[in-house]
C-alpha cells in the first residue's frame, strides 16, 4: 500500500481529555437561564384504546406551566421508515412505552409529581406478545391498516432448493432463536430545546443523524427547515438505538410554544421501556451438502418480532436477502421472511442490523454440516466462503477485494490449528479441573456497508483553509455524529492527509444543522467511507483554491455512493450493497459442568479494515463489538411478558462490567484496501459483533458435545441443556 503520513497512525483522539476529565458536555449537561423541565407520561399498558385523558389535577399542580398532548402538534406522526407512530397517542396505545402527554414545569420535581396526577382511562385490547400469535388467523389487529399484523415480507428464490436438497448427501434442518438486546448506552435519552439568537427552534440532544432529527421535527411542527436547528454535543453511546427520535419532537414543541428553554432526562427505566431493541428472530434452516462439504441448497424461513411499530424492522428483514445464508456461496436458495407487529417494545436498529442474528444461525448450520460429514470447521468454510468473483444470494457479484479466505486461514493459524493433507486439525484443549471442560469454536462473517437496496445516499462536508504563505489552520465542517466511535478524529485524519498538513491544525466543527449539510447517519458501517469521501473531496477542492491563492480557501464536498438496486419482489435479485467488511473470530472457553457458568479464556479476532485510518480506534471498535456480543450471548437476558418489560434496569438486565469483559483478545488486522472507501478504508463498526455468539456455541459443543440453538447461554440454560442432552 502507498505510504501515508496521517492516515494509518494511532493518534490520540481530540476529545479524549474532555471525556476523561469530565469536561465534555453531554445532552443532560446543557442548561440555560429560565429553563423549564419536562416529564413524559407513558402508556404503561401494552394495548388499549384511550377512553379518557384527564390532566386537570396535573395542570393545577404548583409549578406546572403547560401540558402537551396530541392536539398541540400540527402533525402528530413520526417514524424512521414509515410514519406509523404518534408523538403523543390520542386514540390507542400499542406498547407500554408509548407516550401520551408531556408535563412542563418550573422544576424537574414539580414535573415528576404532576405526571403522577395524570389519569388515563383505557379500554384494554388483546395483547399479542409473539409474532407467531400476531400472525394467527383472526388475531386482533395492532394497526388497523396492516392485515395479518404483517409489517414486512421478503421472498428470495435462486435455483431449485427443493431439488438440490433431494440430491444432497447430508441435510441439516434446525431452528434457531436469538433474543432482544438492549443498547444500554451509558447516557439515557436527554435534551434541551430553546429559541436561538436567530429565532430558530433549537434542539440539543444525542442522536445518530442531526438532519434526520431535523426533518422529523419540521414535519411534526409543520415548520420549514430554516426555522429549526439540531445540535449534538458529546454522545454517550448509540449503537443504533438513537436512530429513532425519542425526546426531540416533544422538546421542540414545548420550546416553540412557550418560547422558553425546556429540558428533559429519562430515567434508566424509562429508557429501557421507551426505546427499541435488537429484534428477537426465529430462523428455520434446512441446508444440504455433498459428502465433500460443498453446499448445495438452503431453504430458510425467518420470523422477526417488529414490536409495536416499524422503526427499521422492514429494513432489518430486507438485509436477510444476503445475510440469511451467511458468508457462503450456495447455488440454490429459497428464503421467506416475515416481520410481524406485536405489542412488545419495537425492534429497531442495533449494531449489525440483522446480521448478528443471521450469522448466528448460518454459522451453526455450517458447523452441523461439518460434524455430520466429519469435516473440520476451517476446511468447510474455506470450501464454501465468498471470494473474489463470487455471486451471492441476491444474484449480484460481490465487489472485489474479498479477504475472507485469508482471514479464515489467519485466524486458524493464530488459534494453533495446523493444515494437514486436505484439511485442518484443530487444537485440543483440556481443563486441569475435573468438573470443568474446555472447548474452542470459530465463526466467519461479512457485513455490508451503507444502506443499499436501491436507497440513494451520500454525504456532505466543507473545508476552509486559513493562513498566509502556508496553511496555518483548517476548519472541517461535518454533521457526522460521533457517538463515541471516534468519527470526528478519523475524518480530521482524512482531511490532514488530503491537505498534507499536521493533524494539530485541523479543527472540527461538528453536528450542527445550521453550519453544514447532511453527512448521513452514524450507522450501517458507513460513516468513515461516506463522510470520509466527502471530506476528501472538500479538502481537495479547498487545496486547489489555495494553490490559486483564493484565501481563505473554501471547499465543498458531496460524495454520492454508487447506485444500488431494490430486490425483485419474486426472486430477490438486485445489486444490494457497494462494499462489505469481513471478519473471523475464534474463542476458547471453559465451562463448569456443575454450575453451567462459562468463562471466556481468549479470543482471536481476524479482521480486514481495508486500511486502518487509526489502528487503535479500529481495535477499539472491534473490542467494543466483541464485548457487546459477549453480553448478548451470555448474560443479557431481556425478558418481556404479556407486553410488559420485566428487566427494566441494569440490576436485572446484566451487561458485562469491566470485571466480566474478556481481556485476552488477539487482534489480527489484514489490510486489503477497498475500492470504495477513501484511502481504501472499510467500515468496521459492526463486523465485530457478528461472530462471537456462534463461536461460543461451537466452543460449548466442543467442550461438552451438546448443541445449543438459542442464546443467551445463561448458567441455567446451559445446565438444563446438559442434563437433557
Amino acid at each position: 500500500m502507498t505510504e501515508l503520513k496521517t492516515v494509518g497512525q494511532s493518534v490520540i483522539r481530540k476529545d479524549v481529555w474532555d471525556k476523561v476529565t469530565g469536561e465534555a458536555t453531554y445532552a443532560d449537561d446543557a442548561s440555560l437561564p429560565t429553563m423549564l423541565h419536562m416529564k413524559m407520561v407513558f402508556a404503561e399498558t401494552p394495548h388499549a384504546r384511550i377512553r379518557k385523558l384527564e390532566t386537570a389535577a396535573a395542570e393545577n399542580h404548583p409549578g406546572v406551566v403547560a401540558i402537551f398532548t396530541a392536539k398541540d402538534l400540527p402533525s402528530n406522526v413520526m417514524g424512521m421508515v414509515t410514519q406509523d407512530q404518534q408523538v403523543f397517542c390520542d386514540e390507542k396505545v400499542r406498547f407500554e412505552g408509548d407516550q401520551v402527554c408531556a408535563i412542563v414545569a418550573e422544576t424537574a420535581a414539580q414535573a415528576n409529581a404532576a405526571a403522577k396526577l395524570v389519569q388515563i382511562e383505557y379500554d384494554d385490547l388483546p395483547v399479542l406478545d409473539s409474532p407467531f400469535q400476531a400472525m394467527e388467523s383472526g388475531a386482533a389487529l395492532i394497526h388497523e391498516d396492516k392485515p395479518g399484523n404483517l409489517c414486512h415480507q421478503v421472498r428470495l428464490r435462486v435455483g431449485d432448493a427443493d431439488a438440490a436438497l433431494a440430491e444432497a448427501d447430508v441435510v441439516i434442518e434446525r431452528e434457531y432463536f436469538t433474543p432482544w438486546q438492549e443498547h444500554a448506552y451509558l447516557e439515557p435519552e436527554a435534551g434541551l430545546a430553546y429559541i436561538d439568537d436567530e429565532g430558530r427552534v433549537t434542539v440539543r440532544a444525542s442522536g445518530q443523524n442531526t438532519h434526520d432529527d431535523l426533518r422529523q421535527i419540521c414535519a411534526a411542527l409543520d415548520l420549514p427547515e430554516d426555522q429549526v436547528r439540531v445540535v449534538y454535543g458529546a454522545i454517550g453511546g448509540a449503537f443504533g438505538g438513537r436512530e429513532d427520535v425519542s425526546v426531540q419532537i416533544a422538546l421542540a414543541l414545548a420550546a416553540w410554544k412557550l418560547q422558553r428553554p425546556v429540558k428533559i432526562r429519562w430515567s434508566r427505566e424509562e429508557s429501557i421501556k421507551g426505546h427499541g431493541k435488537r429484534h428477537p428472530i426465529t430462523i428455520r434452516h434446512k441446508w444440504g451438502a455433498r459428502s465433500d462439504g460443498t453446499l448445495l441448497a438452503a431453504k430458510t424461513e425467518v420470523i422477526t418480532d417488529a414490536g409495536a411499530y416499524n422503526s427499521t424492522s422492514s429494513e432489518v428483514l430486507t438485509n436477510f436477502y444476503y445475510a440469511a445464508i451467511g458468508a457462503y456461496q450456495i447455488p440454490n436458495v429459497s428464503m421467506d421472511g416475515f416481520s410481524a407487529f406485536t405489542n412488545n417494545v419495537p425492534g429497531c436498529a442495533f449494531r449489525g442490523f440483522g446480521s448478528p442474528q443471521a450469522t448466528f444461525a448460518a454459522e451453526l448450520q455450517i458447523e452441523h454440516i461439518a460434524e455430520a460429514l466429519n469435516l473440520d470447521p476451517v476446511t468447510i468454510r474455506l470450501k464454501n466462503c465468498v471470494r473474489d468473483g463470487a455471486t451471492i444470494a441476491t444474484q449480484s457479484e460481490i465487489p472485489p477485494g474479498v479477504s475472507l479466505p485469508a482471514l479464515i486461514e489467519a485466524c486458524a493459524n493464530e488459534l494453533g490449528a495446523e493444515q494437514k493433507g486436505n484439511g485442518w486439525e484443530m487444537p485440543i484443549v483440556e481443563s486441569e479441573k475435573p468438573h470443568k471442560r474446555r472447548g474452542i469454536g470459530m465463526a466467519a462473517g461479512m457485513k455490508n456497508s451503507g444502506f443499499g437496496w436501491g436507497f440513494p445516499e451520500g454525504s456532505e462536508a466543507r473545508v476552509v483553509l486559513h493562513g498566509q504563505a502556508d496553511i496555518e489552520r483548517v476548519e472541517l465542517f461535518t454533521a457526522a455524529a460521533d457517538c463515541g466511535q471516534g468519527a470526528h478524529n478519523v475524518l480530521a485524519q482524512v482531511a490532514a492527509e488530503a491537505l498534507n498538513v499536521p493533524l494539530e491544525v485541523v479543527e472540527t466543527v461538528t453536528s450542527d444543522t445550521a453550519t453544514i449539510g447532511d453527512a448521513g447517519p452514524a450507522s450501517a458501517s458507513r460513516l468513515t467511507i461516506f463522510a470520509g469521501q466527502a471530506v476528501k473531496q472538500a479538502a481537495d477542492q479547498a487545496l486547489e483554491k489555495w494553490h490559486n491563492e483564493d484565501r481563505p480557501a473554501v471547499g465543498g464536498g458531496r460524495w454520492d455512493a454508487p447506485l444500488t438496486t431494490p430486490p425483485d419482489p419474486e426472486t430477490g435479485a438486485c445489486f444490494n450493497s457497494i462494499t462489505y467488511a469481513y471478519g473471523v473470530q475464534a474463542v476458547e472457553i471453559e465451562v463448569d459442568m456443575e454450575t453451567g457458568e462459562i468463562e471466556i479464556l481468549n479470543i482471536v479476532a481476524a479482521h480486514d479494515p481495508g486500511r486502518a485510518v487509526n489502528p487503535q480506534q479500529v481495535i477499539g471498535q472491534l473490542q467494543g463489538g466483541i464485548i457487546q456480543a459477549q453480553g448478548w450471548a451470555l448474560t443479557e437476558n431481556f425478558l418481556s411478558q404479556g407486553g410488559y418489560v420485566q428487566t427494566d434496569r441494569l440490576s436485572t438486565y446484566l451487561i458485562p462490567t469491566s470485571l466480566d469483559a474478556v481481556s485476552e483478545i488477539k487482534f489480527v488486522l489484514l489490510e486489503q484496501p477497498d475500492t470504495i472507501g477513501p484511502y481504501g478504508v472499510r467500515g468496521v463498526g459492526e463486523i465485530g459483533i457478528l461472530l462471537l455468539a456462534p463461536a461460543l456455541v461451537s466452543a460449548l459443543h466442543d467442550a461438552t458435545g451438546v448443541w445449543f440453538d438459542r442464546i443467551p447461554l445463561t448458567p441455567e440454560r446451559v445446565i438444563s441443556g446438559l442434563q437433557t442432552a
